[in-house]
């Protein structure tokens, strides 16, 4: 059962259905090679649309910040020293009041301190050391830094501050803004798209000062080289990869950094699954189905069609015609064109093997007969010279050729008698031999009686020839010893074995006689020679001559019919 499955396996692989479906996928495999160029173009106009689109937004962030901390710089540049005065602690907490954008409004004197505030400056030292204070110092009109936690504010905020002057240039102190820094951060522009985009504010040296999610940065501070690179990867406190771009404003001091998940191509592949995979494989498929189908409707069938008629044919049916073939495309209708006139071929060829082949039969007939006929001449002229020996040796010698002729003789008749002519069934021809040799001496003396008791075994002449002539040595030998005078019973018996095959013939004589082995017992054993076999003589059980001839059992074969039934045969099936 094992083995048949595997057959039908091997037989629906190299199958014309399966290979055809191969074929087809490959030749429409291109659909999914130009789908995929396809969709890698399209992820990469994505990449680009997006890259594009988040530098935009950086900057529209950006200049948003921009707008807030120009305000403050204005409204600082409005408050010149002359404008402060004696009211100058009741003037700035006003302003303060008023805007709502800012935590304090201070200013510092040369030397870091407190010279006038809106509100209480938690400051026990001087703010000359601050790194804004000294960069004001320095000459620089104006700095953008984190105000000092706790100092100008409770809440985290940013500061811009400007340089004050007197008349002549000399510096004077420091302006400051204290700006919260939840007012300061800078959101996403109307009109972005990106999705789970994050803003953050970063100081000169990366520190984030504030962000919409922190977690969507690096921890602290983002490295140096996101900061003067327009496009970077980083991986943000979650540990996930990300694209940021970082736009600078008010002199560098600060700058606004966006960043977006990074996107890979299976990523993109994955979310865009029904364009990049499903639409283009059902299509693959669809296209795959449509071919199949018009194959198997245009050529499969035909083919099988062609098949079965072929395999009627090889049954030796020829009376089937491919009739609808005929309304197949035109190659199927010419193979089946080609199929009629090879057919009508093999009929005639068969018309005129069969005549040749009876013609054959009927010589072959004719010649075993005629040889059966002359060998009958040649025994009723050994017998007329039998009569006319007076030498009673001379006649027994005469007596046993004469057997020995009659034995060919039977063999030719069986075989012209036989549907095979190569083939004699060795049990019907010992019956037909046994009666055939006691019949001719049957007028001379007590009768004999006999019998015969043999399986049926087919053999050729070859085989059949010593098989005879060795039961016609045995069957002599005991018309000689054992029925001369008196008669008796003659017992044939043949048994076909597995391995061998047994030949016995018994009389009920006397028993063997010393001196009794001669001629007839040399050509017994030559015979069994030929046979492969061997030879020997044996008291009976009833107290006679027991001949044994022991030999290899030839191969089992079916008669073979002759072309005539054959013909008849195929005649009937069709």
């Amino acid at each position: 059962m094992l083995a048949w499955r595997k057959l039908r396996l091997g037989a629906g692989v190299q199958g014309i259905r399966f290979r055809l479906g191969v074929a087809l996928g490959l030749a429409l495999a291109p659909i999914l090679v130009l789908s995929a160029l396809q969709s890698r173009t399209a992820y990469d106009n994505e990449v680009e649309r997006t890259r594009t689109e988040l530098v935009r937004a950086a900057r529209a962030s950006a200049a948003d910040a921009q707008m807030r901390i120009d305000g403050a710089v204005i409204m600082l540049r409005t408050l010149r020293p002359e404008t402060i005065g004696l009211y100058c602690v009741p003037r700035l907490r006003q302003l303060v009041q008023d805007l709502e954008a800012y935590d304090a409004l201070v200013h510092l004197g040369r030397n870091g301190r407190v010279t006038c505030a809106s509100g209480d400056v938690r400051a026990a030292d001087a703010l000359i050391n601050q790194p804004w204070f000294q960069r004001i110092r320095n000459g620089e009109s104006l700095v953008i830094s984190r105000a000092p936690d706790g100092v100008f504010s409770e809440n985290p905020a940013l500061l811009a501050a400007i340089r004050s002057e007197r008349p002549m240039g000399a510096f004077d102190g420091v302006f400051l803004a204290v700006m919260p820094l939840e007012d300061v951060t800078p959101q996403r522009p109307v009109g972005v798209t990106l999705e789970d985009s994050q803003v953050a504010l970063v100081d000169a040296n990366g520190i984030i000062l504030t962000a919409t999610d922190r977690q969507a940065f690096p921890e602290g501070r983002v490295p140096q080289t996101s900061l003067r690179s327009e496009l970077t990867d980083i991986v943000d406190a979650r540990g996930d990869r990300r694209i940021v771009t970082a736009s600078p404003f008010a002199d560098g001091d600060v700058q606004v950094v966006l960043s977006i998940p990074s996107q890979g191509l299976v990523a993109w592949a994955v979310g865009n699954a029904a364009g990049v995979f499903y639409l283009p494989l059902l299509t693959w498929c669809l296209a795959l189905l449509f071919v199949l189908v018009v194959t198997e409707r245009v050529v499969v069938r035909w083919l099988l069609y062609l098949e079965r008629i072929a395999a009627i044919y090889a049954k030796g049916r020829f009376n089937v015609r491919p009739v609808q073939a005929r309304h197949g495309p035109a190659e199927i209708r010419s193979l089946g064109r080609t199929l009629d006139h090879m057919v009508d071929t093999i009929v005639a060829r068969d018309a005129s093997l069969r005549e040749s082949l009876d013609e054959k039969d009927r010589l072959m007939r004719e010649i075993h007969h005629r040889v059966k006929n002359n060998l009958q001449v040649i025994t009723s002229l050994l017998n007329m010279q039998q009569r006319a020996l007076k030498d009673p040796a001379a006649r027994l010698a005469m007596n046993d050729t004469r057997q020995r002729i009659t034995a060919l003789a039977l063999i030719y008749r069986a075989l012209y008698q036989s549907e095979n002519l190569k083939r004699v069934d060795v049990g019907q021809f010992l019956e037909d031999l046994v009666g055939q040799l006691i019949a001719q001496d049957s007028g001379r003396g007590p009768a004999v009686e006999t019998r015969v008791e043999a399986d049926a075994l087919v053999v050729d002449p070859d085989k059949l020839a010593p098989i005879a002539l060795w039961a016609v040595e045995a069957i002599s030998n005991a018309q000689k010893h054992a029925f001369a005078g008196r008669g008796g019973l003659l017992q044939v018996r043949f048994r076909r074995g597995e391995e061998d095959s047994v030949l016995e013939v018994e009389d009920d004589g006397p028993g063997p006689v010393d001196g009794q082995g001669g001629v007839g017992q040399t050509l017994m054993t030559a015979f069994a020679r030929q046979l492969r076999g061997r030879a020997e003589i044996l008291s009976g059980e009833a107290g006679g001559v027991l001949a044994r001839l022991t030999f290899p059992s030839p191969e089992i074969e079916a008669p073979e019919p002759t072309a005539g039934a054959e013909a008849d045969r195929n005649q009937g099936a069709a």
